[in-house]
């Protein structure tokens, strides 16, 4: 890589790292595993940066590769870490406050979406999260539009079943003086 690609490359993840991030966040759910997720995907855009030929949307190309490193990273440790259960794990109780509705939301959220299939938490989180096309969800994923909208639609359904059943939890802890009021 030479100087002018350099600073044209350092100019990119100044602009675009913030949001990168969030994306990373959503797709694994936590912050240090999500910075990991991007830090390799911005090293993989850094060696083929001189290669890119699209030099106006590099940040495709880095959504893809986040994608990727976390298909890959889920199957690795698939395999040794995780299980799958009937119910979910106990959650941290929360403080009555004046942001405990939304903190409460948000933990039930991230929860379902931890829940479903990494691809599917991808479409969901590039339609959702960053309000992308189906063209564009596709051609990060490097799947049909079709596939993108059938991934769509399963997602949003396991979301709902698994926020509803959540809900009458939460209705019991508000009578309580914990969690989200009905």
């Amino acid at each position: 890589m030479n100087a002018d690609e350099e600073r044209q490359f350092r100019e990119f993840v100044a602009a675009r790292s913030r949001s990168l991030l969030h994306t990373a966040y959503l797709l694994t759910g936590d912050w240090e595993q999500g910075r990991d997720l991007l830090q390799t995907a911005l090293a993989s855009t850094a060696r083929r940066w001189s290669h890119l030929r699209d030099r106006q949307q590099p940040e495709i190309y880095v959504r893809r590769a986040m994608y990727h490193a976390q298909v890959d990273r889920f199957r690795l440790l698939s395999w040794r870490r995780e299980t799958v259960t009937d119910t979910l794990p106990d959650q941290p109780s929360t403080q009555v406050g004046d942001w405990s509705d939304t903190v409460v939301q948000r933990q039930d959220i991230m929860a379902a979406l931890k829940r479903l299939p990494k691809r599917q938490r991808a479409v969901i989180v590039l339609r959702y999260f960053e309000d992308r096309p189906d063209a564009e969800i596709a051609s990060i994923l490097g799947v049909a539009q079709g596939t993108v909208r059938s991934q769509t639609h399963k997602a949003l359904t396991s979301l709902r079943t698994t926020l509803a059943a959540a809900e009458p939890s939460a209705s019991s802890s508000a009578a309580s003086g914990r969690g989200v009021s009905a």
